[in-house]
């Protein structure tokens, strides 16, 4: 006899991501489901935020720290608490709650993340998704805010004395005012596909 499927909706957080020093402001808002880990947002944000997931991490809520399970020390700081074991539900209680999530320690790269809404899942849409948001993010290694703008200077002029070679470093392609939740979303789906195998099993 076939088991009745629940009828409890999964909870969904709607949350808001900023790259914090970014004028006009890069951001992205996502709907993640509540009982997904802090590592796992961590996939999320770097696929979101176009990261290329090369550096260290941490998420810093409070006085808490959240990051890999570390052998020991890392640069003197005491180990973070294991992020795979920090459901969203445990962390971000209450619409309101801020967690800040660093991203490579030498460029320092900080997002602001805050629950805006807790919404029950729709049956009919895969999770995680991309609702909005805005610009490019960064490339990797361009040494941080200041870095970027700098970057964004040079090749934005082409009588800049490092035009030409900021130019070839980042690609012809690069466009920081491009942005598309279609491509972002494309870069989510395999986060679908892996949480429909787990389920099957």
């Amino acid at each position: 006899m076939p088991t009745k499927k629940s009828a409890i909706l999964q909870e969904i957080y709607q949350i808001k991501v900023t790259l914090l020093g970014t004028s006009p402001p890069i951001w992205r808002r996502l709907l993640v489901p509540a009982d997904a880990t802090l590592a796992q947002l961590h996939v999320m944000l770097q696929t979101a935020m176009g990261w290329q997931d090369g550096h260290l991490h941490e998420f810093r809520i409070g006085q808490r720290r959240f990051g890999p399970p570390e052998p020991g020390d890392f640069m003197g700081m005491p180990s973070a608490e294991d992020e795979r074991k920090a459901p969203l539900s445990s962390v971000l209680g209450r619409v309101g709650a801020k967690v800040t999530y660093t991203y490579d320690f030498g460029d320092g790269w900080e997002h602001g993340i805050v629950l805006e809404k807790r919404l029950s899942a729709d049956p009919n849409t895969a999770y995680p998704v991309c609702t909005a948001g805005q610009l490019a993010g960064p490339p990797e290694d361009c040494g941080g805010v200041p870095g970027f703008y700098n970057l964004l200077e040079a090749i934005g002029d082409p009588s800049h004395d490092q035009h030409g070679e900021l130019r070839e470093w980042v690609g012809d392609d690069f466009d920081p005012k491009a942005f598309s939740i279609e491509d972002v979303n494309r870069r989510l789906a395999f986060w679908h596909r892996r949480r429909g195998k787990a389920s099957r099993r």
